[in-house]
């Protein structure tokens, strides 16, 4: 493990709530809000409500440029967003998960909450010095975020579905070089 088990669910949070805005965008409706709320397994308040999801809607391009920020860039960013919401960082527990950081209470809205963990888990990629965790698909048709967790940091893709459309074509390009292969 890199960091933290709370640290790397926030920065996977962040990032897919981030790569939502790529083509075609996943997060158009209350639904798909509840939807990706539930699967990031965010707590606290939720309103369910159209200005909700434009709040969170919103602040995909903010979170987009935190992840491909250079180091110094992304320290102002954060300190940026920490300060906007006076996070107050203190340990919690509650449901299954042990002793983590909440830096914000957890009736504040829904967007401050992403926003600012978002920002308390990149000071851990920050001190670290591991922001080259985070790059952009390796697909030349795809723009998404990708964040890399692995101990060898080999992960260039989104999703499987990027990875094996590349690793089809790098197959289709070998096989017409030798010859043994026609274009279908």
């Amino acid at each position: 493990m890199v960091f933290t088990d709370d640290t790397e669910l926030s920065l996977q949070a962040a990032v897919a709530l981030a790569n939502t805005a790529v083509d075609p965008d996943t997060l158009t409706t209350v639904d798909d809000l509840a939807e990706f709320v539930t699967e990031q397994g965010f707590t606290g308040r939720i309103d369910g409500d159209l200005a909700e999801l434009d709040e969170v809607r919103a602040v995909r391009p903010r979170l987009r440029a935190l992840f491909t920020a250079s180091t110094g860039d992304a320290v102002g960013l954060v300190n940026d967003i920490l300060a906007e919401y006076r996070a107050t960082p203190r340990l919690v527990r509650h449901d299954d998960q042990d002793w983590h950081i909440h830096a914000v209470d957890d009736d504040a809205p829904l967007v401050t909450r992403m926003l600012v963990e978002a920002a308390m888990a990149m000071v851990d990629v920050i001190r670290a010095d591991e922001m080259s965790r985070f790059s952009v698909c390796a697909d030349n048709s795809c723009e998404a975020l990708v964040i890399d967790l692995s101990r060898n940091r080999s992960r260039r893709y989104c999703s499987t579905t990027c990875g094996n459309r590349n690793a089809v074509a790098a197959y289709r390009s070998r096989q017409r070089g030798d010859g043994t292969a026609s274009d279908r």
